[in-house]
């Protein structure tokens, strides 16, 4: 059976027209910018979205849906430019929420994995899977290999592997959990048949990619280290957009995929590298991933651009770094944004938020990259100094505080180093490099501890003061101020939003005035399933109003306040408070510039106060 020549763009196509044919709702990709989640900074799986509905709230589009997800992964960016790890990449999913089970689901996986016509027409001789292999009072899945059997995939190519690598479940003693089948594709298409202990040699050695993972929810942990049944049970499929192109497309990596190819061209246009180059290669790929991945990032609906905090300081890093890249391939001037115009071109049809924020992503790509040039040029001003002292050696220490402070790369120094006939103490420097990476390491294990939404009352209250604020700032500024970001921890919100000037004090106390007149009405917060058409009728704040009515979906409105007492409608997933009341008292603590003309506000509520 021949591969079909696809795209990238195509396999997404297809995926979607494959299971809306098949009763799925297609629903938006939510925004890489998890909503009110302190324990995540991107949105970094396709299931992370649906954790409300696969815990047991009722989604809008019903109990069959699929999408393709933005996700951004960060703990991996020094390892980016090998063949297989990116930063930005889209995951193909499909759930369902109590309708279908394990039959129907393998039965599709392996249609659309091997139909040339209707999915992606992979060679099934090339596939294998794998299954639960059982542990104490939890059944090996029987049930998975003889669907998969009955499908046509040969018992010889089934394999059963324990917990580690075919067990699911949330963070947590209690929640959803059960037993997955994963799919896998012989990357040579050499291998052939192999029994149980060459399987998992080819994994381990990447022989074989896994291409795709079937979770099946039929379990609840009980709190106690129990399960219980499940009398619902769900589906939450993932499949990796980007490595499903490289097998159906035939090539050695991600970066060879055509809508990477596109962007590597004109890397190499604007810089004058040769992706087939050995030396070079590495620097073209990071370049393609870290300037798609900051486009993504910008461009979203609720993006960020760069800055020293929180996702804005990983756009940063990731720019630079772009730029350090593109230095060494001896690139003169600013390129960025040259680059950055492909991405746009390239996904704009699946993506149309990208060429709608297409003068904002290069706004903040020329900016940030001017800036840095700057920077690049007072570390030159800095290594003169250190010459000066010492002509002959650049200690670890100092290669590190111009790594540090100016962006440069220990490559930078030692090169520059080298021309003027000094040496760097690299070995030094590795060592003060890694008390940094510890330091980072152990700051940023809270933000990827478990990257599920945070349901405490502390959570719920500042959700609800959110609403709050944006609807006050929208009856104080006009309507159209929008919502540009939000931040949730135990002990704060922070809220962006569009607007050029400096608040003033007297509209800093309105602010809190109308804030605080609600909270003591004790207004009753609410939640209604609507059309769109009807959401928009009543004024609910919401930005993805466009993409749903496209997709003619429902969505849902929570409300505070009633009848003339109405105060905000705003489509939101939750969690919210169900009275006003509730907060106690609203304060601001600080209202500053973000980026250019982006306001932040950071409030809490009156049981936060003092901490």
């Amino acid at each position: 059976m021949k591969t079909p020549n696809l795209t990238l763009n195509d396999i997404r196509t297809r995926f979607l027209a494959f299971f809306e044919q098949r009763g799925h709702a297609i629903i938006p990709s939510a925004s890489v910018m998890p909503n009110n989640d302190p324990t995540l900074l991107f949105t970094n799986s396709g299931m992370y979205p649906l954790v409300p509905y696969l815990m047991g709230e009722t989604h809008p589009e019903g109990t069959r849906l699929a999408d393709s997800q933005k996700c951004i992964r960060t703990i991996d960016i020094d390892e980016v430019g090998d063949v297989s790890h990116l930063t930005f990449f889209e995951m193909l999913g499909f759930w369902s929420l109590g309708d279908y089970f394990k039959e129907d689901t393998i039965a599709w996986t392996y249609e659309f994995m091997t139909n040339p016509e209707k999915g992606i027409g992979l060679d099934p001789a090339r596939l294998y899977v794998t299954c639960f292999e059982g542990e104490d009072k939890v059944p090996r899945d029987n049930e998975a290999a003889e669907i998969w059997k009955s499908v046509g995939m040969p018992e010889h190519r089934i394999y059963f592997l324990g917990r580690k690598d075919n067990w699911w479940e949330l963070p947590g003693s209690s929640g959803p959990c059960g037993p997955d089948t994963e799919i896998f594709y012989d990357v040579s298409g050499t291998l052939g048949d192999m029994t149980h202990d060459e399987f998992v040699v080819a994994n381990d050695n990447g022989a074989v990619i896994e291409i795709g993972n079937d979770v099946f929810m039929q379990f609840s942990k009980d709190g106690k280290g129990g399960l219980d049944p499940l009398p619902k049970k769900n589906v939450d499929v993932g499949w990796g957009l980007e490595r499903l192109a490289v097998m159906v497309q035939g090539v050695p990596s991600v970066f060879d995929t055509d809508t990477f190819q596109s962007i590597i061209k004109r890397i190499e246009e604007v810089t004058g590298g040769s992706y087939d180059s050995a030396d070079q290669q590495r620097s073209i790929r990071i370049m393609a991933d870290h300037i798609r991945t900051v486009t993504f990032i910008i461009g979203d609906p609720f993006g960020v651009g760069p800055s020293n905090v929180d996702q804005g300081y990983i756009v940063r890093r990731l720019i630079r770094r772009a730029i350090r890249e593109g230095k060494r391939l001896g690139a003169d001037g600013l390129f960025v944004t040259a680059i950055a115009e492909v991405v746009i071109d390239q996904y704009s049809s699946a993506y149309p938020e990208l060429s709608e924020n297409r003068e904002r992503i290069i706004a903040e790509l020329s900016q940030e990259e001017e800036k840095f040039q700057k920077s690049i040029d007072n570390g030159l001003k800095e290594f003169e100094k250190l010459l000066a002292k010492d002509a002959q050696s650049i200690s670890g220490a100092d290669a590190f505080m111009l790594f540090s402070t100016y962006g440069f790369p220990l490559e930078m120094t030692v090169e520059i180093a080298k021309e003027r006939g000094a040496n760097v103490d690299e070995m030094s420097f590795d060592q003060e490099f890694e008390k940094h990476q510890k330091t980072s390491r152990a700051g940023a294990a809270k933000k990827f501890k478990g990257g599920l939404a945070d349901h405490s009352i502390e959570s719920r209250r500042l959700h609800t003061a959110t609403h709050i604020l944006h609807k006050a700032l929208k009856n104080m500024l006009g309507e159209q101020i929008e919502q540009k970001g939000s931040n949730i921890t135990p002990e704060r919100l922070r809220f962006d939003f569009n607007y050029d000037e400096k608040l003033t004090d007297q509209e800093k106390v309105e602010l809190e005035r109308v804030a605080n007149e609600v909270i003591e009405k004790d207004l009753p917060v609410y939640w209604k399933e609507l059309d769109v058409d009807e959401a928009k009728a009543m004024g609910a704040i919401g930005y993805f109003d466009d993409e749903y009515a496209r997709l003619g979906n429902k969505v849902k409105v929570y409300f505070i306040g009633q009848g003339d007492d109405l105060f905000a409608a705003e489509i939101c997933g939750g969690p919210h408070v169900e009275h006003a009341g509730e907060l106690g008292s609203f304060k601001i603590t600080s209202e500053k510039s973000s980026s250019a003309g982006i306001r932040r506000i950071k409030a809490v509520v009156s049981a936060n106060q003092g901490k």
